[in-house]
């Protein structure tokens, strides 16, 4: 199990596919900051309220100069279509192996009904323009989210 991720702690890299199939890498976002935001599944409700804000959000975010990404265990294919149905107009990156959640320390046991299983734990990290990260929002609830954020970037 990673260590827990805190403000000041470089941000692990990671990279991924991207829903259009492309590859993604967070270092290559250096001097920009980053909303690195890890759900559980897409075009489930409270991954949609969240995805959704956060589209709501980007006309103020995109004046900070902020990209936003959000992380999920879905395929590509998958956030495809979670992108297109929403019109979302920002990148969602396919962590099948969940090693980009092992990485930020966000795959954790979950229970539901009784059952016990892994999954995202919904999680945000602001990664700063000097990839450090700069704040740490856990076990996140999808209302009123990327109104935190936006708060958080000051």
């Amino acid at each position: 199990m990673a260590n827990k991720l805190k403000p000041g702690d470089s941000a692990p890299e990671i990279s991924l596919t991207d829903d259009d199939g492309s590859a993604f890498t967070l270092s290559e976002l250096r001097g920009r900051e980053v909303v690195l935001y890890f759900y559980p599944k897409a075009d489930t409700p409270g991954c949609t309220t969240e995805a959704c804000e956060f589209r709501d959000a980007s006309a103020p975010l995109r004046q900070k100069n902020v990209l936003v990404a959000g992380v999920s265990p879905d395929t590509s294919q998958a956030l495809a279509k979670f992108k297109k149905k929403y019109g979302l107009d920002f990148v969602l990156l396919a962590d099948v192996e969940h090693a980009a959640a092992e990485a930020y320390g966000v795959w954790k046991e979950k229970s539901m009904y009784g059952r016990k299983y892994m999954g995202v734990e919904r999680t945000t990290f602001l990664i700063g323009a000097d990839g450090r990260i700069r704040q740490v929002f856990e076990k996140v609830k999808p209302a009123g989210h990327a109104a935190q954020v936006l708060a958080g970037l000051g």
